[in-house]
């Protein structure tokens, strides 16, 4: 059925909503999980992918997404992960494009109509664009 999993994450305690979702469902289909963050804060924004190893923002979003491969890995998942800077929906896409994905599986946060449009939404960019299917699980 899936083979491959893509698992946009935003560094937040949300993301384990959607792994413990996704576990079970990565063992039954022996599907590899590719584990993305896009990282959108000031220094991402302004530099880009030059000189982003140096940011302190960028470097913890680098340790908190290879902690999750990683233990994702030790559970005995073929999963590894990319770190991307700019337009999540747009970085998204391209990774699922690149990697061949089957699936993309993300926590949402919820928001109400008028929080969706303030702050957008990915979730709701990447249905409108994509052609493979998205599991939504609500965060708690």
């Amino acid at each position: 059925m899936y083979k491959k999993i893509l698992v946009p994450l935003d560094i937040s305690k949300t993301d384990e909503t959607i792994l413990a979702h996704i576990r079970p469902l990565a063992r039954f289909t022996g599907a590899s999980l590719v584990l993305v963050h896009v990282s959108d804060g000031f220094a991402a924004r302004l530099q880009g992918q030059l000189n982003l190893a140096d940011s302190p923002e960028v470097c913890q979003d680098r340790a908190a997404l290879d902690a999750a491969a990683g233990k994702l890995q030790e559970e005995g998942f073929n999963a590894h992960c990319h770190l991307l800077t700019g337009d999540p929906v747009e970085g998204i896409l391209g990774l699922v494009a690149e990697e061949k994905c089957d699936l993309i599986a993300m926590a949402t946060h919820g928001h109400n109509n008028i929080a969706d449009w303030f702050f957008g939404s990915v979730s709701d960019g990447l249905r409108h664009r994509t052609s493979i299917p998205i599991l939504m699980i609500r965060a708690r």
